[in-house]
């Protein structure tokens, strides 16, 4: 099975409420920060090598600092980001097996690791998907969940259960759960622009932005995103 290398920001733009100096550090790309976040991070959770939370925290800091680099095409360190969170991550989802979000992390952490080596593609992207759809399965009224597998059914060919429409309605059910998700509508408004549907993309998008103003990456979306 071919997973497509677009699938470096699979799963990851649905990461719940972030801490505050983690999120300010993402949303203006600030990648010094974001490097000093993700290393104090792990040395909390390699010091507590049993306590699950601590393992998520982790996880969490390195997907957001795979995701900057990814925004800043920057492969091979969103790569070394995701290998590191990886560890983390499934450290999480074994302590604590039922935690949607931990399931849900490490999904996305597996699909950041594609993009910088396809070969790899077979293999992390059955975790990226196997992961989200536990996630949703664990939590069915998870926002972040729904919106995780559907930014996944968007970089998933057709020929392999994927496509727009199928994100669009998983978008759409993350929405409905939680109207406020910044990131549910850039999202949607990316997967409309896939669909050629150019006005009600930049009209998501720009909700995203009034939800979310600091985010660099949505307001470079919507410079994306023609006018019609």
């Amino acid at each position: 099975m071919r997973f497509c290398p677009a699938m470096l920001v699979c799963l990851l733009a649905a990461a719940a409420p972030l801490p505050p100096e983690l999120k300010k550090a993402r949303d203006a790309q600030d990648r010094a920060a974001l490097d000093r976040l993700a290393a104090e991070a792990v040395a909390a959770a390699q010091a507590r090598p049993s306590d699950a939370a601590a393992q998520y925290q982790a996880a969490l800091a390195e997907l957001v600092r795979a995701e900057v680099a990814m925004e800043l095409r920057d492969r091979n360190g969103a790569r070394a980001a995701a290998e590191e969170g990886i560890r983390a991550a499934e450290k999480a989802a074994r302590l604590k097996p039922a935690s949607a979000e931990h399931h849900r992390v490490l999904g996305a952490l597996c699909a950041q690791v594609i993009p910088a080596n396809p070969l790899l593609g077979l293999r992390y992207g059955k975790c990226a998907m196997e992961e989200v759809n536990r996630a949703v399965e664990l939590d069915p009224k998870s926002a972040d969940a729904w919106l995780s597998r559907g930014v996944g059914y968007l970089y998933l060919p057709e020929s392999f259960g994927g496509g727009a429409e199928l994100a669009l309605k998983d978008i759409d059910k993350a929405l409905e759960l939680d109207p406020s998700h910044a990131d549910a509508w850039l999202w949607r408004g990316i997967v409309l622009r896939k669909l050629n549907r150019n006005t009600e993309a930049r009209e998501a998008i720009q909700k995203s932005l009034k939800l979310n103003p600091a985010r660099i990456w949505a307001r470079q979306q919507l410079e994306k995103t023609p006018a019609q």
